[in-house]
């Protein structure tokens, strides 16, 4: 399985980004995975979840991004997608996409984001 992030980049605070992560190889369908979503990780800090989308297609999202992250998902493209919105200067981290299924735990390579004026 493969997951290749894209659409990270510098963004001002209160700006936009929306990132994509396309899923390949032995799942050929993400509309039947068990859970996918994005964890993100800043300097010097642990990986923490930030939203994750489960495959009746219901949602979950941590507090700090609740309301300003939208997490969704294309089963024709096989890609899921993060748009974020009201960005911050803690959002700044690496974002990983990561796809849950079968037991297994699948990780992209992961994508910058940094918000700063």
């Amino acid at each position: 399985v493969q997951l290749v992030e894209s659409g990270g980049g510098l963004v001002q605070p209160g700006g936009s980004l929306r990132l994509s992560c396309a899923v390949s190889g032995s799942i050929s369908s993400i509309s039947g995975v068990n859970v996918m979503g994005w964890h993100r990780q800043a300097p010097g800090k642990e990986r923490e979840l930030v939203a994750q989308i489960i495959v009746d297609g219901s949602t979950q999202y941590n507090y700090f991004v609740r309301g300003r992250f939208t997490i969704s998902r294309d089963n024709a493209k096989n890609t899921v997608y993060l748009q974020m919105g009201s960005l911050k200067p803690e959002d700044t981290a690496v974002y990983y996409c990561y796809v849950y299924h079968n037991g297994r735990t699948y990780w992209g390579q992961g994508t910058q984001v940094t918000v700063s004026s």
